[in-house]
């Protein structure tokens, strides 16, 4: 039976990548073609499956529309902003859920433009004691809709750090991070190959042979900002208890509301870069 893919699409966390100027659109140094390369052994891989793929890096205007010329079997969704941006479009109807080019969460070690949401506002994240990358904040909510986590394509940070929590999925290591804007990259030709191995790998596995990815109830949120400003601003939200000076905690039975109030964080900090 043809499977049906759900891939939310970061970028930091691919290979031939080290620095905010690869990845920002508005660069010279915007290394797009390098991201596509790896992309297209991914579709490759998942050969006919029925693909939607969630450009979630930024504005989310990274993958051009074209491709679909090339992989007519695949769904782009495009822009922002959206709900759920990362997720968005994510139900019941997917097998599982790829995470490709993901990075380590905020504050990991020799991690590779290591942040978790927000890379200027966001200090750090717990879930319910876990410190979250995205990785797994998105699985979680994915896991609503009973869909799983079957790949992560990252660089060796996000891979070790979500193979804690996701064990049985298909794993790529894209690079290995040695520092904030340093990597140590594989030949492309041994990496491309990976990826398309990996896509093949996944889509002979069934959905029952994952693991559903989610968080026991009440769950907690803790957020640490980068300062006192953004911790002042999203006090105001409903449900938000103000634990200190830059940390906040929000306590829910239904991990959708914890899920939207992050992303409602992320906007307002946003919004506090101009008065700040």
């Amino acid at each position: 039976m043809r499977k049906r893919i759900f891939i939310s699409l970061d970028f930091e966390g691919l290979a031939g990548i080290t620095s905010w100027s690869d990845v920002d659109k508005k660069s010279s140094d915007y290394k797009q073609q390098v991201m596509l390369e790896q992309l297209r052994a991914l579709l490759r891989g998942l050969n006919d499956s029925e693909i939607f793929l969630v450009d979630s890096h930024a504005m989310g205007d990274n993958v051009p529309w074209e491709i679909t010329n090339e992989f007519p079997n695949m769904t782009l969704v495009s822009g922002g902003v959206r709900k759920y941006y990362m997720m968005y479009g994510i139900d019941e109807s997917f097998d599982y859920i790829v995470f490709f080019g993901y990075h380590a969460g905020v504050g990991t070690i020799e991690a590779n433009m290591d942040h978790t949401y927000s890379s200027s506002s966001i200090h750090n994240i717990w879930i319910n004691g876990i410190e979250m990358n995205e990785a797994l904040i998105n699985a979680a909510f994915g896991g609503l809709f009973n869909v799983p986590v079957g790949c992560v394509i990252g660089d060796d940070k996000v891979v070790a750090q979500t193979k804690k929590h996701i064990p049985n999925a298909v794993y790529v290591s894209t690079k290995t991070s040695v520092g904030r804007h340093s990597a140590i990259m594989k030949s492309m030709k041994e990496l491309l190959n990976e990826i398309e191995n990996a896509g093949k790998t996944l889509i002979q596995r069934e959905k029952n042979s994952f693991n559903i990815f989610t968080f026991s109830n009440p769950v907690e949120m803790v957020v640490e900002f980068s300062d006192t400003l953004r911790a002042d601003l999203v006090s105001s939200m409903p449900l938000v208890e103000r634990l200190d000076g830059r940390r906040v905690k929000i306590v829910h039975e239904d991990y959708k509301v914890i899920f939207e109030a992050l992303l409602a964080m992320t906007y307002i900090c946003a919004a506090a870069r101009i008065i700040s």
